[in-house]
């Protein structure tokens, strides 16, 4: 099975996917669950490509672990949110525009499956890979593995802990890795691509998995992740979380200004 057709292979079951989450969210008015099941799909397409994949077996049993890894404890997560906590406050504000228009939201549902596709090219490109054993561009890419998901565990965990004490309620978190970027779960996510790009050295796809970094920077820093979630963060924190912009770094990580 050629590239294109593991591609297509991939949309049929992330439409499929979606589409169950879609009617999920129709009974109980939780559009949340389309996160949980992106990382769960993006963590199953590293299964199935490293499957499908003509690379190295090593490689490819490399990618199906760490992509496999990545993706459960994403989904893990967010599903846990979802189960336990009203709908996410984006979407919420999206209820409060779109309603429950059945079309509007199946096309949202269905643009996430695209998503699952897309992010999936870095891992066409780490199949193909000809590494076949302990490498350096190997080693570097399962230690970035490693940093960014590690990161993003402690920035996640952080945040619940903050959120779950009744005390904290309507205040912006600034405790552990928030201190030092207002989005940090982010900064480890986007951080997390790279070890794809360095798990594709020798690949004939290699490019493709640059595209990983670049476009979920993108999608974080423009798109979907950051401006949606500050935007939700000033309308129910207000001036703490003003305060909390001027003090702290977007993304990257840093000393807050009060410190300098």
């Amino acid at each position: 099975m050629n590239g294109l057709a593991q591609l297509g292979l991939l949309w049929l079951l992330a439409a499929l996917a979606q589409s169950a989450g879609w009617l999920w969210q129709q009974g109980r008015r939780n559009a949340g669950i389309v996160d949980a099941i992106w990382a769960a799909g993006v963590g199953a397409a590293a299964i199935v490509l490293a499957a499908l994949g003509d690379g190295a077996i090593w490689s490819r049993v490399t990618l199906a672990l760490l992509g496999a890894a990545w993706g459960l404890r994403l989904a893990s997560h967010l599903w846990r949110r979802v189960r336990g906590e009203p709908e996410d406050g984006r979407y919420a504000y999206l209820r409060t525009r779109w309603g429950d228009s059945a079309w509007r939201w199946f096309a949202f549902f269905q643009f996430q499956a695209f998503l699952i596709v897309l992010f999936a090219l870095p891992f066409l490109a780490v199949a193909g890979s000809p590494i076949d054993g302990p490498h350096p561009a190997w080693i570097a890419g399962l230690a970035i593995w490693l940093l960014g998901v590690a990161g993003e565990s402690v920035a996640d965990a952080q945040l619940r802990r903050f959120r779950h004490a009744p005390a904290n309620r309507g205040r912006t978190c600034r405790a552990g890795l928030w201190r030092y970027s207002r989005h940090p779960n982010y900064f480890f996510e986007w951080l997390h691509w790279f070890a794809y790009v360095a798990l594709a050295w020798g690949s004939p796809l290699w490019m493709l998995a640059c595209l990983g970094p670049l476009v979920m920077f993108v999608f974080l820093r423009w798109l979907s992740g950051i401006p949606f979630t500050e935007a939700q963060a000033l309308r129910t924190r207000g001036e703490d979380y003003r305060d909390y912009m001027s003090r702290t770094p977007l993304l990257f990580p840093w000393f807050p200004r009060s410190d300098r």
